[in-house]
């Protein structure tokens, strides 16, 4: 029972995010310095676990409650951040190193409180749990994202269809830029081919994307009407930067993995060795164990507090917020990990 309370750890950003906005000055970067400071050392300091629950404990691990309690309590924590973020910006003087710490801690809860969340939540079956990813994908502007990336990047993941698989020797960056603008297409693609199935045109009130369009106005106009011009600004920026988070979790989860073609014109079928793991111990509870990656893309289906381990896994030799800020110097990144992908490629 104790250990199964391990995942209220994962509040510590939101709440040093709060804290921060509340009191000011270094505290503005409080949330960033938990993720991107404080993690990634406690990280290099401890090894990561690698062990998997017997039969009997991962049935009722799945069974229980409390870990859809532990998901569902981040979508009040968020828009009270947001609030608190948008006041902020609308009645405080806040000089340029202030603005900075503030956007980067509030990109830094869109991203994994906001967007990380929603990716489990948006896997699940039931309306309420998909209402909750939705609402927490507003924030973030992102709100195509469920559509794309179940429908799309599971289907495609590891082969040149996917846009968000990094290809080997590609930067961060490029890869920014093409799974930013072709994941937002793509969404748009699969909306209409659905309803293709269904004979309806694109242009449908069917048409999920249309709607989830009008509700990230509504939302910025919302911001503007009640907080002011700078305020909606503010919150478009920190929207950007929680989705840069995201692609670079992207970036760093596929990274020159590819799936082989088969005589029969098909990929291969997804496996736990076509994604990048990280066994590291903070960052799989901050993540909610997305960083046991290889086994959300082999069973999307598993719930994250019963996701496994498997050897012949590929593995970062880093945790995951170490793994981002090593990716963001292309040559280190690629001095690190095409040396662990050409072994990979020969075995």
């Amino acid at each position: 029972m104790w250990k199964d309370l391990k995942y209220l750890i994962a509040y510590i950003a939101p709440i040093s995010a709060i804290l921060g906005f509340k009191y000011g000055g270094i505290g503005y970067y409080a949330a960033f310095f938990v993720g991107f400071v404080f993690i990634p050392t406690v990280e290099l300091l401890f090894p990561g676990s690698d062990s998997n629950f017997s039969t009997e404990m991962e049935t009722e691990q799945d069974s229980s409650r409390l870990f859809d309690f532990y998901l569902y309590f981040n979508l009040p924590l968020v828009y009270w951040i947001l609030y608190i973020f948008l006041q902020t910006i609308e009645v405080k003087e806040l000089t340029t190193t202030n603005y900075i710490g503030l956007y980067l801690s509030m990109a830094v809860i869109i991203g994994t409180c906001g967007i990380n969340v929603a990716h489990e939540l948006g896997h699940r079956n039931t309306w309420f749990d998909k209402l909750c990813a939705r609402l927490l994908l507003i924030p973030a502007l992102y709100t195509h994202f469920t559509n794309q990336h179940n429908s799309g990047h599971h289907k495609n993941v590891a082969t040149e269809l996917d846009p968000a698989t990094a290809k080997y020797g590609e930067m961060v960056y490029t890869f920014w830029i093409k799974s930013i603008i072709n994941n937002y297409f793509e969404a748009w693609k699969l909306e209409a081919r659905k309803l293709a199935s269904q004979n309806h045109h694109w242009f449908h009130y069917k048409n999920e994307m249309i709607w989830l369009q009008i509700i990230q106005i509504a939302y910025l106009y919302i911001i503007k009407l009640n907080f002011g011009l700078y305020p909606m600004i503010g919150a478009i920026v920190a929207a950007f930067g929680g989705i840069l988070l995201l692609e670079t979790v992207n970036y760093i989860e596929h990274y020159g993995l590819r799936r082989k073609k088969l005589s029969s014109g098909r990929y291969e079928p997804v496996s736990f060795v076509h994604s990048w793991n990280s066994n590291h111990e903070l960052g799989r509870i901050f993540l909610y164990e997305l960083t046991r990656h290889s086994d959300h893309h082999y069973k999307s289906t598993r719930k994250y507090q019963i996701l496994k381990h498997y050897d012949e896994s590929p593995q970062l030799p880093y945790g995951y917020p170490m793994s981002i800020l090593i990716s963001l110097v292309p040559p280190l990144w690629f001095k690190i990990m095409n040396k662990r992908i050409k072994v990979l490629q020969s075995a």
